[in-house]
């Protein structure tokens, strides 16, 4: 018997590209947080 979750997909998409695009924008917005920061430290260092 299988699970009726399994017959009515949603998405086909591959997890993995999901995956990593969580990670890259993740990952981008920090990097954004992070340059602010050091540009707000070079004007006011």
């Amino acid at each position: 018997m299988m699970n009726e979750f399994e017959k009515d997909v949603q998405s086909k998409r591959n997890d993995a590209i999901d995956s990593g695009i969580g990670f890259v924008a993740s990952f981008g917005f920090f990097i954004t947080i992070f340059v602010i920061a050091n540009v707000i430290d070079l004007f006011l260092g």
